[in-house]
């Protein structure tokens, strides 16, 4: 799986000019535990390849992605915590114990956490974090030594991924598909790359 890795973020670069700042902070000693904003649907996929160049990072994923299938085994297999998705109507008490208990653990087991505290895309290319207490709440109990890490993307807001055409949220196989295309348009005509900036 780590060459599927390296090969996706060779596909995601001829689409995203990716620069990235403060990764002395990423290669610290000690474990991490990131928040990071949530532009569009592409932006985890570009973070978490991004970050798997420095360390083994495991993203928090909703259930939308991870019971679907295909992606379904390959989330599974870079550890993936499941959490119930936000537009489900399952989001309660007892989900937030489950969400907590999970990245704790994952946490003391010396895994290093992405977390998108507002569980959802942004409508204005702004965070807001509305009623969601997750990261509150697991950064009270967080396991000893543990750094918490803040995680700016920025410049992906007004793509296809992004909800800036309608406020609606993309589809994600069908703007995939899209993407695919035009990633191989991307070798032989040499489209403009959109810039993205990862600061931490």
């Amino acid at each position: 799986m780590k060459y599927l890795i390296i090969i996706y973020r060779c596909l995601l670069q001829l689409r995203y000019r990716v620069k990235i700042s403060g990764i002395d902070l990423v290669q610290a000693p000690g474990t991490k535990f990131f928040l990071s904003n949530h532009q569009a649907i592409v932006d985890p996929q570009i973070t978490f390849c991004f970050l798997r160049k420095y360390i083994r990072v495991v993203p928090v994923v909703s259930e939308l992605y991870t019971k679907a299938p295909v992606l379904k085994q390959i989330l599974n297999s870079y550890g993936t915590i499941p959490v119930a998705d936000p537009s489900s109507g399952k989001r309660d008490t007892s989900v937030l114990q489950s969400i907590t208990e999970n990245v704790c653990k994952g946490l003391e087991e010396g895994k290093h956490v992405i977390l998108y505290p507002s569980g959802q895309l942004s409508v204005d290319g702004t965070e807001r974090i509305i009623n969601k207490k997750s990261a509150w709440t697991i950064v009270g109990k967080l396991p000893e030594n543990t750094r918490v890490i803040g995680v700016r993307i920025d410049g992906l807001w007004g793509s296809m991924w992004s909800k800036a055409k309608n406020g609606k949220t993309p589809s994600f196989f069908g703007t995939y598909l899209k993407g695919i295309g035009l990633a191989l348009l991307n070798l032989i005509f040499f489209l403009p790359r959109r810039k993205v900036t990862i600061d931490f």
